[in-house]
């Protein structure tokens, strides 16, 4: 580990950092999952209603910069399309 005492809170926070992030990406597999499952049940109602749930997920995770903004919009994108296959 570091030597100094700055280098030492550094590395503890990029600890602590790194395990929000963590979290926050599995909320967002989480939620991408959800969308998948109710599309694959083909329930076109119940499908929407997840995915706009998901949106907001995705969304806040784009703008905390887990997740690039354009990796956001693909997701979104793709789970539109799925739904409006069904």
């Amino acid at each position: 580990m570091a030597n100094t005492a700055q280098a030492r809170k550094r590395a503890l926070q990029a600890i602590k950092r790194r395990a929000h992030n963590m979290s926050l990406r599995s909320r967002l597999r989480t939620a991408i999952k959800k969308v998948r499952k109710a599309v694959a049940s083909g329930d076109k109602a119940a499908a929407q209603a997840v995915f706009k749930e998901s949106q907001r997920i995705i969304d806040s995770i784009a703008d905390k910069k887990i997740i690039h903004k354009n990796a956001a919009a693909r997701h979104k994108s793709r789970l539109s399309a799925a739904i409006k296959a069904l």
